[in-house]
């Protein structure tokens, strides 16, 4: 089985290479030519365009950044549907609308192209740990035949349902992920109010009932002010935006969410977009300060 791989960033790389290193033969395209770097000497073939990626491949893995990229990269001029194979599969990676996933997965089928939307938690680490949770929309078939390849990447791999399923399942991850860092970040401004050292906060709290990933490694974060990204803040915003298109579409109300979206759009709006999520500290405590 030759994989192809689309997006080589701070989660595609990791995970590219940990296809390679299980012994996988690897045609790899990206937008920005140093990140394929890492793969130099490893025998991968580096293609023009990810229809030339497809053209090699049986598998065809896309993580790129938002809904755009990937129907450009899938289905645009050059891309994967131009030349992929009947029968592979194109499983994209990606954090996108699952409405557009669904429309993305009915336009390969009809060339017999099978698709999986299989968005991922875990942020960087997780991706060069091969700890990721993936998040699997599709048929039950295809995702049985892809997931020794899904066990390459990470610990916590679950069949959500059909096309779509994957990306409602990472909508709802990004909801519980956004209000917890909040929910920090808010704990350690009362701390801080009360001259209370919040490192020793968040040691007492890591073993009770609100122990979290969250707080052990944003609340780790904020402590240190160590911002380099995990997961970067604008791609959280974007992630978040498209969270509150979907549920205003079907009129479900999610209010925590849409305060906890403000706040990391005055994230964003200062001009932090590039550093990590857990940086909404920098935004929530501003109020306390200035009072």
């Amino acid at each position: 089985m030759k994989i192809g791989y689309i997006g080589l960033g701070l989660m595609g790389r990791p995970c590219a290479m940990h296809l390679h290193n299980a012994g996988y033969q690897l045609a790899l395209y990206a937008r920005r030519p140093e990140t394929l770097l890492p793969f130099e000497g490893t025998g991968a073939t580096v293609c023009m365009n990810p229809a030339a990626v497809a053209a090699e491949a049986d598998v065809v893995f896309v993580n790129v950044s938002d809904t755009p990229d990937v129907e450009q990269v899938v289905l645009g001029e050059n891309g994967v549907i131009e030349r992929a194979r009947p029968d592979s599969v194109v499983i994209d990676m990606s954090t996108i609308s699952p409405v557009k996933t669904r429309e993305i997965a009915a336009q390969l089928k009809h060339r017999q192209i099978h698709m999986l939307d299989a968005p991922v938690s875990g942020g960087t680490s997780g991706a060069e740990s091969a700890a990721l949770s993936i998040m699997v929309g599709g048929d039950k078939a295809i995702f049985e035949r892809i997931l020794p390849l899904f066990e390459q990447m990470g610990s916590n791999i679950v069949h959500i349902g059909a096309n779509g399923a994957g990306q409602v399942a990472k909508a709802c991850n990004q909801i519980i992920i956004t209000q917890t860092i909040v929910g920090v970040a808010e704990a350690f401004c009362l701390a801080d109010a009360m001259s209370v050292d919040k490192s020793k906060v968040r040691e007492a709290l890591m073993g009770g009932f609100a122990r979290s990933r969250i707080l052990e490694e944003h609340g780790q974060r904020m402590i240190d002010e160590n911002y380099v990204p995990g997961f970067k803040a604008g791609l959280h915003h974007k992630d978040m935006e498209m969270v509150l298109q979907a549920a205003g579409a079907l009129g479900v109300a999610l209010p925590g969410t849409a305060i906890n979206a403000q706040w990391l759009s005055a994230l964003v709006g200062q001009g932090d977009s590039e550093l990590d999520s857990s940086a909404l500290y920098k935004v929530v405590k501003k109020p306390n300060v200035s009072a």
